[in-house]
């Protein structure tokens, strides 16, 4: 019989116990009450870009991480959400637009994430080339938005570029494009399975990204390496209401809130889509898929009707994004869209827990504060120290996504915030047995007379 270490029998016990208190009653509201009041008073107090703010903005992102995971009301979460999201933050925005920046950004790189959750995560396809519908709805909205489109129609010439307000139709048309592209995709690689999956779809990712620096001749399309620049913008429909409720605020501040809330209503939707599918017949069947596809033939799933959902579903929301980071970033190249994007949005996805919807959340959002935040800010405090740019963290990305998933792949296959399923196959379905009844000796029973013959 397996012997058991008393003290960290103890350690283990008391932490549980601690746990289990501090998830009752009362104490969880008090707890992220207090830290959300507390952290949210220190960022606003701390506004400008520094090494302090950017502890605190990790800190205060870290609220919806405790708030999901402490026992607390259903409707006490929302609040906590709509008080963090919609007021929080977007003032804080205000004060220092670069954070608002990250957070736009790390929405949309949320959105790519939970997409491709849905082909890598619940049918477990391989997809190297994701970054490819991104480009899709990019290119879409920047080629329609400015004079490019005159080269495609010379005859429709003063019909382009399209107006402002087309923006939202062109939101819809990227859905469709996007899934369309999905469907291109899945329909000649629905027998691969494995590494030649992902070489096909590395290799589709790449010949997006060489169309796109290509198709300048004959006829001008992408605008080739150059890239394209002065993409149109939406219209700010509801300045007036911000001007008549007295808010100084530029131009330039509005749009950042405008993309801001956009994307965040975008990533609401998706994940309700998610959410609804993967609790569906259809994220069912992406289940069975994934675990045994001989097994999921022999009980009746449509194993082409899922698998090109899958890839129209993550597609759609890509291509609408890109979309929208177009309209945002205003300038558009090739390079903006190469492989590294893919496998960045693929470590996203292995960070969090693949399958897994809060964990992708997570993944992507410290992958994004990765790449945008903390590595430029240790690059800074490095220079400070005179040390050769040949040691500058920035130029190490590659680096470090490949060292954080062989450590994540080691140490934490599962992920960060893993799904059940996958926990449990990973991990076993260990059942701890108490201890009196481990050590208390088998009782003898007496025969069941009945049964003698």
């Amino acid at each position: 019989m397996a012997q058991t270490n008393p003290q960290s029998s103890l350690q283990v016990g008391t932490w549980d116990q601690l746990k289990t208190r501090l998830n009752r009653g009362i104490w969880p509201y008090l707890l992220i009450t207090t830290y959300s009041l507390v952290v949210t008073l220190l960022l606003f107090r701390n506004p400008s870009t520094s090494r302090n703010t950017d502890i605190l903005f990790v800190l205060f992102l870290g609220i919806m991480l405790l708030t999901y995971k402490m026992a607390l009301r259903p409707e006490f979460k929302l609040a906590i959400a709509a008080l963090f999201l919609g007021i929080g933050l977007p003032y804080f925005g205000t004060l220092n637009p670069f954070y608002m920046d990250i957070a736009t950004m790390v929405g949309i790189f949320v959105v790519l994430a939970l997409g491709l959750n849905v082909t890598v995560g619940f049918v477990g396809l391989l997809d190297l080339g994701y970054i490819a519908f991104y480009a899709a709805g990019a290119y879409l909205w920047a080629i329609f938005s400015t004079r490019q489109a005159q080269n495609i129609f010379p005859g429709l010439a003063h019909l382009f570029p399209v107006p402002p307000s087309w923006f939202f139709i062109f939101m819809l048309l990227a859905l469709v494009v996007g899934a369309c592209m999905g469907l291109l995709l899945g329909s000649p690689v629905l027998r691969l399975r494995g590494d030649y999956l992902a070489i096909v779809t590395l290799g589709f990712g790449e010949v997006i990204r060489v169309l796109a620096t290509n198709l300048d001749r004959p006829v001008n399309i992408t605008n080739g390496a150059q890239g394209i620049r002065d993409i149109g913008r939406p219209p700010l429909f509801f300045e007036p209401w911000v001007r008549e409720m007295g808010v100084d605020l530029s131009q330039g501040q509005l749009y950042q809130l405008f993309f801001y809330f956009l994307v965040l209503l975008v990533l609401g939707f998706m994940i309700m889509v998610v959410y609804r599918l993967s609790n569906s017949r259809i994220g069912r069947a992406w289940t069975a898929i994934r675990e045994d596809e001989t097994a999921a033939i022999a009980m009746g799933v449509p194993l082409v009707r899922m698998k090109l959902t899958a890839f129209a579903v993550g597609a759609s929301f890509a291509a609408v994004m890109g979309t929208i980071f177009a309209a945002k970033q205003l300038f558009i190249n090739p390079p903006t869209f190469d492989l590294l994007r893919s496998i960045n949005v693929l470590s996203m996805v292995i960070l969090g827990g693949m399958g897994s919807i809060p964990g992708v959340i997570l993944g992507a959002t410290l992958v994004t504060l990765l790449n945008l935040q903390l590595l430029p800010r240790l690059a800074r405090e490095l220079s400070v120290l005179q040390i050769p740019s040949q040691f500058d963290p920035t130029q190490y990305q590659r680096m470090l996504f490949g060292l954080l998933l062989i450590l994540m792949t080691i140490f934490r296959p599962a992920g960060i915030l893993p799904e059940d399923r996958r926990r449990q196959e990973l991990e076993g379905n260990a059942i701890d047995v108490p201890a009196e009844i481990e050590q208390s000796p088998p009782q003898a029973t007496e025969p069941d007379v009945g049964m003698k013959s």
